[in-house]
């Protein structure tokens, strides 16, 4: 049976330990929190599944709360110009439902579920030399911290990096008690978007107290949305985002007027600078010289702009799995570490970093998308399933000359 060892415990680490304990894996984890601390700390991000990833989910069994968490179909976009004027809007249809569980629930259930399965879990701060013992006694070590330490030991790749710096500023909120603008409709996701200021999202979500509605802002650092620096408590946070929506949203502010967070870790701040790191690193020299491969956020790092995060995650567990699989009994060498991480970069990492990068830029090609979108359902649909397939980005919006093609009228040529 042969031994890998998974580092860090979020949607890619444990879904892939997961895996390869059904596959028949000698599996140890080593994961910073136990499950009670994960279920009893602060919020964790913002995350949106879609079909593809949670399909993934289902075909290994993984899908625990599918049947509570709220299936939603659609997501309500407008384009919003001062001063809090609605001046486009347009439904866009999902072709399969998303969903959101808070990870809080979701990473704890799995944690708690990898051990019931047979696997190591040990519960520990691991630095580089930790990593480097651990990988000697181990025949493929994989990396799926994207904080901390360990995350320093892959090298950004400056060719693949799109930025340098974050474009937004994060805020998040978990709440209860928000009203739907259209409750016969059905959970609905909702996201605005105000130019020269940022982006708010809202998604119907499952916490620990039951379904509730997950906000994101945003901000243009610098921005009058860009109030959140101080990681407010949740009360104070719910307060000034009544007040953000009060004066750019007011028909969101009376949804929010019975709002309240849903507990005390609900909310969360931050910024994100948009990174692909180099996905093989070698620990020590000589005869002790080891290499461990990087997965997840610990090697691809997206703004949660188009949501990109977790379904990413899921997709590259799932590669990795399968690769492993294949490889047989053959060694885990660091080309083949290599040739497993391009393949994965090829085929969908880098069309997720891509969309990631024009939804943050907003060229003036993507504003004629939304202009188009308004007036053809179709062209909405297409956006709407680029978020859920982001392959689809290099298609059509990724030039100009993409876009406009596929905006032009049939038997005009743009």
């Amino acid at each position: 049976m042969r031994r890998i060892a998974v580092v860090g415990a979020g949607q890619a680490g444990l879904q892939f330990a997961l895996g390869l304990v059904a596959d028949g894996y000698e599996v140890t984890l080593v994961a910073e929190r136990t499950p009670e601390q994960v279920r009893g700390g602060r919020v964790l991000s913002t995350q949106a599944m879609f079909g593809p990833a949670l399909r993934i989910e289902a075909a290994a069994g993984l899908d625990l709360w599918a049947d509570r968490a709220p299936a939603v179909s659609s997501v309500d976009a407008v384009l919003v110009a001062p001063p809090a004027v609605r001046a486009l809007e347009f439904t866009m249809t999902l072709d399969e439902p998303a969903q959101s569980v808070d990870q809080r629930l979701k990473l704890a259930g799995w944690l708690e579920l990898l051990a019931e399965r047979g696997a190591r879990v040990e519960y520990r701060a691991l630095d580089r030399e930790g990593l480097h013992e651990l990988a000697r006694r181990h025949e493929l070590t994989v990396v799926a911290a994207g904080r901390g330490e360990l995350a320093g030991i892959f090298d950004r790749d400056a060719g693949r990096s799109p930025f340098d710096r974050p474009q937004r500023n994060l805020s998040c909120l978990y709440a209860h008690g928000v009203d739907a603008p259209d409750p016969a409709a059905g959970p609905r996701a909702r996201m605005h978007a105000l130019p020269g200021l940022g982006e708010l999202y809202l998604q119907p979500a499952l916490t620990h107290s039951g379904p509730c509605s997950v906000l994101l802002w945003e901000a243009l650092p610098g921005s009058p949305l860009d109030v959140f620096g101080d990681d407010p408590a949740p009360d104070v946070r719910l307060d000034r985002i009544r007040a953000l929506l009060g004066e750019y949203l007011p028909w969101e502010a009376e949804l929010w007027t019975a709002a309240e967070p849903t507990d005390a870790g609900a909310g969360l701040s931050g910024a994100v600078t948009p990174t692909v790191r180099r996905t093989v690193a070698e620990l020590g020299s000589g005869v002790d010289a080891v290499h461990v491969l990087g997965l997840g956020d610990a090697v691809v790092v997206n703004d949660p702009i188009t949501g990109q995060g977790a379904n990413s995650a899921a997709r590259a567990a799932e590669a990795c799995r399968r690769a492993v699989v294949e490889h047989g009994d053959a060694p885990f060498t660091a080309d083949w570490m290599c040739r497993t991480a391009e393949r994965f970069w090829q085929q969908h990492a880098r069309h997720a970093v891509g969309f990631t990068a024009t939804m943050l830029t907003m060229p003036d090609h993507l504003q004629g998308v939304f202009a188009a979108a308004a007036e053809r359902e179709e062209v909405a649909r297409r956006l709407a399933n680029t978020y859920a397939e982001p392959s689809d980005h290099a298609a059509w919006l990724a030039t100009p000359d993409l876009t406009a093609a596929y905006l032009a009228p049939q038997g005009t040529v743009p």
